[in-house]
């Protein structure tokens, strides 16, 4: 399961104007006009993905709903995505 709050560096309290705001940032420095990192492109459409879900408010719902179940069914597996959501940035930052 996709982690739409990380993908716009929030948390699930973040409000419509938070995700307003994380989105236009996210989308100006993935953009792939803007960014030639060979990730941008796929980036550029988790952030877009992410905001289509945390922007509706039926479809927000939806989703804090079936993320809290994954937490409650299978938290290892859960555990390890999130793991590899927040790592993965990191390992490819040029150093």
């Amino acid at each position: 399961m996709k982690d739409h709050y990380t993908a716009l560096g929030l948390g699930s309290s973040a409000t419509l104007a938070d995700i307003k705001k994380a989105f236009r940032q996210k989308a100006a420095q993935f953009h792939p006009d803007r960014n030639t990192d060979a990730q941008a492109p796929a980036r550029f459409r988790a952030v877009q993905e992410a905001y289509e879900v945390l922007s509706d408010d039926v479809k927000r719902l939806a989703y804090d709903d079936n993320r809290r179940r994954n937490l409650l069914d299978n938290p290892a597996e859960t555990a390890r995505e999130i793991w590899h959501a927040y790592f993965q940035p990191l390992r490819q930052t040029p150093r």
